[in-house]
C-alpha cells in the first residue's frame, strides 16, 4: 500500500471546513493543512484569545490562507447552538472535523448544562453541533464529518454504560471516563453514517484517531510534569508531535478513497506511531441496538433531534 501524506491531499479550494479544537494540537495542525489545501478554514475554539493566535499562526506561514475565528464551547449548548446558527448562515457547510476534546479530568466536574465533563466536551457537544449543523451539511455537494476518537475507546470498561452516562452511580474514574466518551464518538460516527444512508443522503461519516500525539490534551486534565527519565524516554519512543497526529484526521477529512464508516489510526505498534491508514473499527463499537439506544438517549439529554426526514439532496443534485 502507497504510503499517505499531506502531499496526497486533494485541492480543498471552494470547500469551507470547521475544525473544533484548532487552536492547538493536532486541530490546529489539521486547520493548517486544509488552508494550505486552499480551504476556508473556521477555527472554532472557546478562547478568542487562543483561537485569534492560532490564526495568526496559520496566516504566518500561509499569507494567502482563508481562515477565522470563531467561538464554541462544546461544554455549553448555548455556545454551540449559537455558532451553528452563525455557520448555518453559510451557502454551505463541505467539512465539520469533531476535534476538541479534554482527557482525564482529574475530579468529576460538570459542564454548564450539568453533563459530566468528558462526557459532555467529549460527545454530547460534538453529537449537538453535528446535528444543527445538518442544514449547512445538506447545502454541500459532498458533506463530510469527521469525528476524532482514540485509541482509549478500546481501554477502560470497553462499553457504553447507558444506566449511568454522566458516571452518578459509581466512582469516578477519569480515565476510564474519558475512555467511554471517546468509544461514544465511534458509536456517533457509525450511527451517523447509517442514518444518512437510510435517508438517501450521501454524507461521509467517518472517524480517525492520532495515536500517541504529544499534544496539550494530556496537560488539560491530569498533571504529568514529574515524568521521570524511564516515562520521558517511554513517550519520545511511543509518541509522536502533533503534526503526525493530525495524519489521520486529514486522510479521513480529505480522501476521495473513503467512506461512511472508516477509521484511520497510525500504522505502527498499537497504533500508537507511525503513517496514517485505515483500522478495523473496534467491536464493541458495532453493537447497533445499543448504537440506536444511546442516539435516542443523547437527543434527550441535549433536546435536539435528528432534522433529517427527506432528503433535500435529490433536489439539489437534479438541479
Amino acid at each position: 500500500m502507497k504510503k499517505w501524506t499531506i502531499a496526497d491531499i486533494p485541492s480543498q479550494t471552494g470547500k469551507l471546513a470547521v475544525v473544533t479544537g484548532a487552536n492547538s494540537g493536532i486541530g490546529w495542525n489539521t486547520a493548517l493543512e486544509l488552508a494550505r489545501a486552499g480551504a476556508e478554514v473556521v477555527i472554532a475554539a472557546r478562547s478568542p484569545e487562543k483561537g485569534s493566535d492560532a490564526v495568526e499562526r496559520i496566516k504566518n506561514q500561509l499569507p494567502k490562507a482563508s481562515v477565522r475565528y470563531d467561538v464554541l464551547d462544546l461544554a455549553d449548548l448555548r455556545s454551540v447552538r449559537a455558532f451553528a446558527e452563525r455557520i448555518n448562515e453559510a451557502p454551505k457547510l463541505d467539512l465539520l472535523v469533531n476535534n476538541a476534546g479534554v482527557m482525564a479530568v482529574p475530579t468529576r466536574k460538570l459542564t454548564a448544562d450539568g453533563f459530566e465533563m468528558q462526557f459532555g466536551t467529549n460527545y454530547l457537544g460534538p453529537f449537538a453541533l453535528t446535528l444543527l449543523l445538518v442544514p449547512a451539511l445538506q447545502r454541500a455537494k459532498e458533506p463530510r464529518v469527521t469525528t476524532v476518537s482514540s485509541g482509549a475507546a478500546n481501554m477502560g470498561a470497553r462499553r457504553i454504560i447507558l444506566d449511568d452516562l454522566q458516571w452518578e452511580k459509581r466512582p469516578y474514574g477519569p480515565f476510564n471516563v474519558y475512555c467511554q466518551s471517546k468509544l461514544a464518538d465511534l458509536y456517533l460516527m457509525l450511527e451517523l453514517g447509517r442514518r444518512t444512508q437510510g435517508a438517501g443522503w450521501n454524507l461521509i461519516s467517518n472517524a480517525a484517531h492520532p495515536g500517541y500525539a504529544r499534544t496539550n490534551l494530556q496537560t488539560s486534565g491530569r498533571g504529568i510534569e514529574k515524568r521521570n527519565r524511564f516515562e520521558l524516554l517511554f513517550e519520545r519512543l511511543t509518541s509522536q508531535d502533533s503534526a503526525a497526529g493530525a495524519a489521520p484526521t486529514l486522510l479521513a477529512a480529505t480522501s476521495k478513497e473513503t467512506a461512511s464508516g472508516t477509521y484511520y489510526a497510525p500504522s505502527g505498534l498499537f497504533q500508537m506511531v507511525g503513517d496514517p491508514v485505515e483500522v478495523k473499527v473496534p467491536k464493541i463499537a458495532q453493537d447497533i441496538e445499543v448504537s440506536k439506544r444511546l442516539w435516542a438517549l443523547s437527543e434527550e439529554l441535549i433536546g435536539v433531534r435528528w432534522p433529517v426526514e427527506v432528503p433535500q439532496r435529490a433536489a439539489f443534485l437534479r438541479g
